[in-house]
Formats: structure tokens, C-alpha cells, sequence
């Protein structure tokens, strides 16, 4: 469930009266920013579970989680243990405002990290369908990337997206695995030139998506 459309760049202006994180596509943030990426803690559920919902799409949320979609996704992040439990997931802070989050696990913990989210999301959607696995054993997976429409063309996503990767290399995992739909060429082609490569197609929700990964300098390429 990675994909998330790509930044295109853009010309900023301040923004008058407040900073709405993720409204209206008609604001946009001044274009040189003072960027930390950090690990998220509980109180960053708001900027995480808004970055879901970007990654997945609205009408996907509502399909998983149900109505109520947001509220589920919120008590799912700010869980110890979840897929998109806060503990696995780093922010992005532009001029001290949240602007994005990604978020990403081993792959090997799939089903410990699943079973508790389901278990969330079947209360409010019992009638969930079996879901199709993300990932597997070998692959540290990056589960999903969003970022706020008004601070794309930042190149905010590719640093959340290299941060989460470079963090899963100092950990030990060799190989960076994430999903792209295969009807999004251009988000496909952005995590191309990070130095991801395709190594074959998933079906997700029933949809095909292309499987990419990047390799820890030195390891065999598939």
C-alpha cells in the first residue's frame, strides 16, 4: 500500500491565517523549508493516520476500515503494536508544521503486526474480506508515504522514503521492499530513480501492483 503520487514542483507563497496540515490544495508553503525528518511518537497520530489516508486514497479507507475510517486508523496508529502502529513510522516537520509521515516494518512480522490492526478494524467493518499479504520474511517493507498537498515538490517524500530506508539498513535488513500501482507510472519512475528496481507484481485488495526493492550496497541483486 506504498503508493502515493509523486511531488511536482511548485512555486511558493506564505500562506495567510494558519496552516492548514493536509486542506485545500489552493495553499501552498514557501518553497525553502528547514526539513527534520525524526521518529514519530503518540502524539504525531494526526500527521500519520492523514499520510494513510493520502497513501491509500479516501475511497480505500472506507472499503478497510469502514465508515468511521479515520477514527479507526487513529486508534490503530497510536497502538504499541500495529502495522501502522507510531513506532514504526518517522515524520516530517517543515518549519516546525507536520508535513508528512511514512511508514514502514519487517516484513517477517507481517501477520504479529496485522492481527492486532485487524482485530481494530473488524470491530467497526466485520465484514472485511481476507486480505492479501504486503510482504514476507527477507524484506523490510515500506508500508505506506504521504505527504501534505501544499508541501509537495520539497522532495519531502524522497527524504521520508530514503530515511525509512537508510533506518531499515542500520538495522540490519538487506533489502527495502514497497508495492506501486501499476497504474501510477509516475510515483513508479520517482522510487526508480531513489534506486528501487522491480522484481515483479503483487495483487493488493485485488489490484495489481509492481514490487520493487532496493538492495543494501553489496548485496546480490535478484
Amino acid at each position: 500500500m506504498t503508493d502515493s503520487p509523486p511531488e511536482r514542483q511548485r512555486t511558493g507563497c506564505p500562506v495567510p491565517g494558519g496552516h492548514p496540515w493536509a486542506g485545500s490544495r489552493d495553499f501552498v508553503f514557501p518553497f525553502f523549508m528547514n526539513i527534520v525528518i525524526r521518529p514519530a511518537a503518540v502524539q504525531d497520530s494526526g500527521v500519520i493516520v492523514r499520510s494513510l489516508i493520502l497513501a491509500m486514497g479516501e475511497k480505500t479507507a472506507k472499503v478497510y476500515c469502514g465508515p468511521d475510517y479515520r477514527e479507526v486508523l487513529d486508534e490503530i496508529v497510536r497502538m504499541e503494536c500495529s502495522q501502522y502502529s507510531y513506532r514504526n513510522a518517522l515524520v516530517a516537520v517543515a518549519d516546525g508544521i507536520p508535513a508528512g509521515a511514512v511508514v514502514g516494518y519487517d516484513g517477517g512480522l507481517l501477520q504479529p503486526l496485522r492481527d492486532p490492526t485487524l482485530a481494530v478494524i473488524r470491530r467497526y467493518n466485520p465484514g472485511l474480506s481476507v486480505v492479501d499479504d504486503e510482504t514476507e520474511a527477507g524484506e523490510f517493507y515500506i508500508d505506506s508515504i504521504g505527504v501534505s498537498p501544499g508541501f509537495r515538490g520539497r522532495g519531502i517524500g524522497s527524504q521520508l522514503l530514503c530515511a525509512m530506508r537508510d533506518r531499515a539498513f542500520a538495522s540490519g535488513h538487506p533489502c527495502v521492499g514497497l508495492l506501486v500501482d501499476c497504474e501510477n507510472p509516475e510515483a513508479e519512475r520517482l522510487y526508480l530513480s531513489l534506486g528501487f528496481e522491480p522484481v515483479g507484481t503483487k495483487m493488493f485488495f485485488g489490484h495489481p501492483m509492481r514490487h520493487l526493492q532496493s538492495k543494501y550496497p553489496g548485496e546480490p541483486r535478484v
